[in-house]
C-alpha cells in the first residue's frame, strides 16, 4: 500500500479534510503522519517507528491551560463551565443566537463559527481543545486537534463510527497528547465501588449484565421530512452539515433531534451506552465482543428504531467468564430480578443497570451512581466486611483532564480506554442497521460473516 503524508495545514484548511488525509482506503492517521522512515513491529500501527512525533510542551502545574472550546451551546456550555477554571481562549459555535449566553460570559474571547478557521489562525495560542458537538463532527474536529498537538476533550460518543474511534485513539497515542471523554461517571464513586466489589468477588463470578433506558427522548423510527425549512438567519447550515451528506435543513434534525438521524448521531445506544457500560466494561476487563444481534421495532433507514434489545457476546478473559451484555431501550426493560424485594424499584426514570453475578446482582443507575446489592440482606453483609478501597478516588471529571494536560497522570477516560469503549457500544448499531447477528473481529475492524455491516464500520465524508 503507498502511503500518503498530508500536512498539517491541509488537513485543517481542506474541507476538515478527513476524506483526503485518510484517502487510500484503510490507511491508518498513525501511518499517514508517520509514514517517512516507518516501521511496523507484529503489524501493529505505531508499535514501533523511527520519526517519532514531537510530545506537546509540558505546562507548568501552576500555569493556566490555553483552552479553545468547539461547541458553546447545549452540553458545549457546561463544558466550558467545566474546564473554566482555565484561560478560555476561543469559543466556536455554529449558532450565534444559541452560543450567545455563553458568548456574553467571555467578551474579550475571539469567537469563530468555523473551527479550521480558528485552528488555523490561533493555533499557537491554544494548548487544549474541547470538542462538544453532535456526533458526526467529533472526529474531523478532534482530529484536527490532535494533529496539531493539541490535547483534546470529545463529548461521548468519542465518535460517530468504530473506525473513527479506533483513527483518534492510535493518533492520540502517537502525538503524546491528554485525551478525554466525556462520561462524567467515570470520575464518580458508583463506578470505583462497582470495580472494587466484583474484583473483591464480593457478587461472585458475572456471567450477565443488562442496561435499560427511557432513550429515545426525541423521535426515533420516522422518515426524512419532504419539505425543507429556512435556515435560521445565526446559523450556517453548512458547517452544522460538516462532512455528513448535503441536505436541506429543517429543524427535526438541529438544533437537539440530531441525535435519531444515522448521518448525524447514534441513536439512543450512542447517547447513553458509554455512560452506562462504562462501569461493568472497567470492572469485567470486557475488551470486544466476538458477536451481537439485535430485536427492534420496524427499520428505518434514516433513523435508529423506536426500540431497540442489543445482545453482545463476550468471550472469557483469562479466569473470567463468558459475559452477556442486553441493552434494552425505547421503553424495553429487562425482566424484574427474583431477588428484588417487591418494595423497591428496578432504579430509577432515566434507566440503570444490572451487573448480576453467582453469589449476588449489582443494580446501579445509569452513570452507575448509587450502586447496591440485591437482595438487601447481600448488601448489609457488604457494609459489614466492605471491600478494600483500591481504586484511587478522582479529583473531579474535567480536572483529570486538566491536569493530563499539564503533565499529570492520565485522565481515567482517556483514549486508551474510551476508544475501545466506543467501539464495543457502537457495534451493537452495526446488529441493528443489518438486522443480522454479526460476528466481529475487533483486530481487524471488520464482521466476518455480513459483509454489509461492514460499510457502517466507516462512513464516506462531503467536502465542504
Amino acid at each position: 500500500m503507498r502511503k500518503q503524508k498530508v500536512s498539517r495545514r491541509d488537513f485543517i484548511k481542506g474541507a476538515t479534510a478527513a476524506a483526503s488525509l485518510f484517502g487510500v482506503a484503510g490507511l491508518s492517521v498513525v501511518d499517514a503522519q508517520a509514514a517517512k522512515g516507518r516501521k511496523k513491529a507484529n503489524g501493529t500501527p505505531g508499535a514501533e517507528t523511527t520519526e517519532e512525533a514531537k510530545a506537546p510542551a509540558i505546562i507548568k502545574r501552576g500555569d493556566e491551560l490555553r483552552i479553545a472550546c468547539i461547541g458553546a451551546a447545549g452540553k458545549g456550555s457546561s463544558d466550558v463551565k467545566g474546564v473554566s477554571s482555565q484561560e478560555i481562549v476561543a469559543l466556536c459555535d455554529v449558532d450565534d443566537a444559541r452560543a450567545a449566553k455563553t458568548y456574553k460570559l467571555y467578551p474579550d474571547v475571539k469567537k469563530y463559527k468555523d473551527y479550521r478557521k480558528m485552528l488555523d489562525e490561533m493555533g499557537g495560542q491554544i494548548d487544549a481543545v474541547t470538542v462538544s458537538t453532535p456526533d458526526h463532527t467529533h472526529f474531523p474536529a478532534a482530529m484536527a486537534a490532535i494533529l496539531m498537538g493539541k490535547h483534546v476533550f470529545v463529548q461521548k460518543p468519542m465518535a460517530h463510527t468504530i473506525w473513527e474511534a479506533r483513527q483518534l485513539a492510535e493518533a492520540a497515542q502517537y502525538h503524546k497528547v491528554a485525551t478525554h471523554m466525556g462520561i462524567q461517571g467515570h470520575a464518580g464513586e458508583g463506578a470505583r465501588l462497582i470495580c472494587e466489589w466484583v474484583w473483591s468477588g464480593a457478587i461472585g463470578p458475572v456471567h450477565e449484565v443488562q442496561y435499560w433506558t427511557n432513550r429515545p427522548i426525541w423521535p426515533q423510527g420516522i422518515d426524512r421530512p419532504t419539505e425543507p425549512e429556512p435556515v435560521p438567519e445565526t446559523l450556517d447550515w453548512n458547517l452544522w452539515l460538516g462532512t455528513a451528506p448535503e441536505r436541506p435543513y429543517n429543524p427535526c434534525y438541529a438544533p437537539f433531534k440530531w441525535r435519531g438521524w444515522w448521518d448525524f448521531g447514534c441513536g439512543a445506544l450512542g447517547d447513553i451506552g458509554c455512560h452506562a457500560m462504562d462501569a461493568a466494561f472497567w470492572a469485567l476487563d470486557l475488551g470486544s465482543p466476538i458477536s451481537v444481534e439485535a430485536k427492534t421495532s420496524e427499520p428505518h433507514k434514516e433513523t435508529a428504531p423506536a426500540w431497540s434489545i442489543i445482545t453482545y457476546q463476550f468471550p472469557a478473559r483469562g479466569k473470567k467468564p463468558p459475559v452477556k451484555v442486553v441493552w434494552y431501550d425505547g421503553k424495553k426493560k429487562p425482566p424484574r430480578p427474583k431477588d428484588l424485594e417487591e418494595s423497591r424499584k428496578l432504579n430509577d426514570s432515566i434507566g440503570g443497570q444490572l451487573i448480576i453475578g453467582e453469589k449476588a446482582t449489582i443494580m446501579a443507575g445509569t452513570y452507575g451512581d448509587s450502586p447496591r446489592l440485591i437482595p438487601e440482606t447481600k448488601m448489609r453483609d457488604l457494609l459489614a466486611n466492605r471491600p478494600a478501597q483500591i481504586v484511587p478516588r478522582s479529583i473531579g471529571h474535567y480536572n483529570e483532564w486538566i491536569e493530563a494536560c499539564k503533565g499529570g497522570k492520565a485522565a481515567g477516560a482517556h483514549f486508551g480506554f474510551s476508544g475501545p469503549l466506543t467501539e464495543m457500544v457502537l457495534l451493537g448499531n452495526l446488529a441493528v442497521r443489518t438486522g443480522k447477528k454479526i460476528l466481529w473481529d475487533a483486530k481487524n475492524l471488520r464482521v466476518t460473516n455480513v459483509a454489509e455491516a461492514n460499510r457502517y464500520i466507516r462512513l464516506p465524508y462531503r467536502s465542504f
